[in-house]
């Protein structure tokens, strides 16, 4: 034994120190250690951020005091850091314990955000909600308005008087129009005080100066302006910028379109003074014949920024000539004359409008829990539509009949112009406490319309007595809003957080005058609201979280309303259930609805001279609804981002006028409200410089009256546009060169995506009977049309 150990004692020691060193090399690998840290927005901890190890499912979130934690093994590491924020990714070297300060104060747009604080929720709230940044917008901003812009997300229906999606344009979620959905600008409405909708002609490419937009569905949160019934929609300007910068887009396309747009910002001068701008002109002659737009904007920009003070002082607005096109075209006219015919034909029959609006917005950080925010607005609109009538009543216009060779005239031939003049101030103030597990937010707003409208003939073939400018009609509207409001959201553990709205209403609505049928107008309403709203957020895991909520809404009527007999409040309770699910690679939000209704005022189908629909209140009725929406990441160059909306929106006691009698038909289809909405993108980036997506629209079939007459469907539609994007970057002068294709409706589909739909009496066909006849007039969308365009940075 001794000899053999002798003999191999090399060749043992060698053994040993293998294994020794191997031991010591797998014991290496197998050591963990920590890496801790914690996530602060300047001296303040940040609770519930969002801490992801990139190209792994491990993931953790900061406690309330911002505290994280991961058992790691050596290596090199990427952190994906997210809150209220833009990601932030911090490399770390790990080969030992090692703990991390993660400072998001410089990732936070934190003074720009807080302006729309008040109107807006956080990605944890218990509110069904959607956020568009700056640069999704831009790759497919060509010249088309905003609501086109937003076409692809869930619950939405878009539609565009023209065809082509520039001028005239409209917005629906989960069923409910534009008078519905609630919009504001930098916390201030948008939303025309009398008649409650929004007119997206008179800011004519808005989308190049819009930092961010939050669509709220449903009830949402409380906002400024009168209440959202569908969905409202909150838009956030240009935020300031660092560094100096220069722009120059133009974008040509289908039926003679052309987008010309200049955009700069000084920058940061002294670090805290910026000058930015931009002016656009919009040309489009319309899918539909003769519907052209000449649309012109800007916007200017003046601001002052420290660590606690934010000041803006901007002024933005449009001046737009558009061709009349909202007449639409019957089924009839469509076979016989095609799908652009056009009814209207005096060269002239525009509609002349300016809009211009002044906002100063202030945000101070007063201490590290205490914010303020106070915004003053002013907004002016003048304008007028310009039409030619044939053979028209004198005594529709205060003439008086004359005599012409022994020949009494009473009728003629004439061009009119309908006016709106209007004044729109607004006043907005609020101030936010937050600590590490809890944010209140309280304020009021207040704002005040004055509007004239009146009417004149500026050609008849018979003036009568009429002077030159003289108003045949005239009313005025005065209109006081304000409200009071309070918000919680408080962190009650780790995993339940708690959210409470409370609002208070008071509105005051006048008129008075003669309307443009010549008929007395005179309303003095008042109206008190309170608009409660709560919810819950169960945080199950870093990747799982279940919301419920329930809110009230409680909403006056319109102008138009009143003057066909509506004076009664409509009232909203709403039921949102939701779940939320986020990891590395996918996103999912699916959320259950119940939307019950009171009075609703659903939309009859009808139109007036004006183009505007006509509403009626519905008794009860309820909107039911599955939304379900998602992000995924199919590999480092695919992503997949599919949505649908499946409902079911119903009038339980609707009541009409049918054959001269008052007919219950019970239960039936709500307008406008088709019963699957789907959207879906499928995105290419192979690299940073390119990006080609297919996007993708279904809307279901959808009665455009209320009471399911065949004659009054719109047939379902299913339509996909392809979106290009590539960027070159010259070494010297230009930053960027950023081309942009958008090719609509591929595969040429003839579909129409809104129209109206009336009833009317009729005493001809059988003598001494009442039998009701009906019509239905249509939009069609434009068959398949490109937009080309490019973008020099400087």
């Amino acid at each position: 034994m001794k000899l053999f150990l002798k003999q191999n004692f090399k060749k043992v020691k060698q053994l040993v120190a293998f294994l020794i060193i191997a031991f010591s090399i797998n014991t290496n690998a197998q050591t963990l250690f920590t890496l801790s840290g914690k996530v602060v927005d300047g001296n303040q901890p940040l609770t519930g951020a969002s801490i992801l190890i990139k190209g792994t499912s491990k993931g953790t979130t900061s406690d309330l005091h911002g505290n994280f934690k991961f058992q790691l093994k050596k290596g090199n590491y990427t952190l994906v850091v997210s809150a209220i924020s833009k990601p932030k990714e911090i490399k770390v070297n790990l080969n030992k314990n090692k703990s991390i300060t993660i400072n998001m104060a410089d990732s936070f747009v934190n003074l720009e955000e807080v302006l729309v604080n008040a109107v807006r929720v956080k990605e944890s709230s218990p509110v069904t909600h959607s956020n568009i940044t700056k640069e999704e917008l831009a790759k497919r901003n060509l010249g088309q308005d905003i609501p086109i812009l937003l076409n692809y997300l869930p619950s939405v229906v878009t539609t565009s008087d023209a065809g082509a999606g520039i001028g005239y344009t409209g917005i629906r979620v989960r069923g409910s129009d534009a008078t519905r959905v609630n919009v504001t600008i930098n916390g201030i409405p948008y939303n025309d005080a009398e008649s409650q909708g929004t007119y997206w002609v008179n800011l004519p490419d808005f989308a190049s100066s819009t930092q961010s937009i939050q669509l709220q569905r449903g009830v949402g949160t409380s906002t400024n302006g009168s209440a959202a019934f569908g969905a409202s929609l909150n838009i956030l300007t240009d935020a300031i910028s660092k560094y100096s910068y220069g722009e120059i887009s133009s974008s040509i396309g289908s039926f003679n379109t052309s987008k010309n747009t200049v955009k700069f910002s000084t920058g940061k001068i002294n670090n805290h003074i910026e000058f930015a701008g931009r002016f656009s002109k919009i040309d489009s002659d319309g899918y539909i014949d003769r519907a052209f737009s000449n649309l012109k904007s800007y916007f200017l920009q003046a601001a002052y920024v420290d660590d606690n003070t934010l000041i803006k002082a901007l002024t933005f607005g449009g001046k737009e000539k558009t061709y009349q096109a909202w007449y639409g075209v019957t089924k009839e006219e469509m076979a016989t004359l095609g799908r652009t015919y056009n009814p209207y034909s005096y060269d002239n029959e525009t509609d002349n409008y300016q809009q211009d609006h002044f906002q100063i917005l202030w945000n101070q950080k007063l201490s590290k829990n205490w914010s303020s925010n106070i915004a003053l607005n002013y907004t002016k609109g003048k304008g007028y539509y310009e039409q030619y009538k044939a053979n028209q009543n004198f005594a529709d216009y205060n003439l008086i009949p004359i005599t012409i060779g022994g020949e009494t005239i009473d009728k003629t031939d004439l061009i009119r112009r309908r006016w709106l003049d209007n004044d729109y101030y607004v006043a907005n103030a609020n101030a936010t406490y937050k600590n590490n597990s809890l944010e209140i937010i309280f304020g009021t707003s207040v704002s005040y319309y004055k509007g004239g409208h009146f009417g004149e003939i500026i050609w008849a073939q018979y003036a009568s007595d009429s002077q030159i400018r003289e108003h045949y009609y005239n009313s005025n509207t005065k209109k006081n809003d304000a409200n009071i409001f309070g918000k919680l959201t408080y962190k009650l553990t780790n995993k339940w957080m708690l959210f409470t709205d409370l609002q208070g209403r008071f509105v005051r609505f006048k008129t008075a005058g003669i309307t443009s049928d010549i008929i007395p107008i005179k309303i003095n309403k008042n109206y008190s609201f309170f608009n409660p709203k709560a919810g819950l957020t169960f945080k199950a895991n870093n990747s799982n979280s279940i919301y419920f909520s329930v809110a009230k809404a409680t909403k006056e009527p319109n102008r138009n309303d009143f003057k066909y007999g509506v004076n009664t409040a409509e009232k909203l309770t709403d039921f949102e259930l939701g779940w939320r699910y986020k990891s590395e690679n996918v996103a999912v939000n699916t959320n259950i609805y119940y939307m019950k209704y009171k009075d609703q005022l659903v939309l009859t189908g009808a139109i007036d001279d004006t183009g505007d629909f006509i509403r009626a209140t519905s008794g009860k009725s309820y909107r039911l609804g599955l939304e379900i929406d998602g992000k995924i990441k199919l590999n480092n160059r695919f992503n997949w981002q599919p949505n649908i909306a499946i409902s079911s929106n119903k009038n339980l006691d609707f009541v009409t006028s049918w054959n001269g009698e008052l007919v219950s038909l019970g239960k039936t289809n709500l307008s406008f409200s088709p019963k699957i909405v789907a959207g879906n993108s499928f995105t290419y980036a192979p690299n940073t410089k390119m990006y080609i997506s297919l996007l993708s629209k279904y809307v279901g079939e959808q009665y455009m009256g209320n009471i399911d007459n065949k004659n009054s469907k719109l047939e379902s539609y299913f339509v996909n546009d392809l979106n290009f994007s590539y960027e070159i970057k010259p070494k010297k002068i230009i930053k960027s060169i950023v081309f942009t294709a958008l090719l609509n409706n591929i595969f040429n589909v003839e579909y129409i995506s809104n129209g109206y739909y009336y009833t009317y009496d009729d005493t001809w066909s059988v003598p001494g009977e009442t039998t009701t006849l009906d019509g239905a007039g249509y939009y069609p969308q434009a068959t398949r049309n490109f937009l080309v365009g490019a973008t020099l940075k400087f």
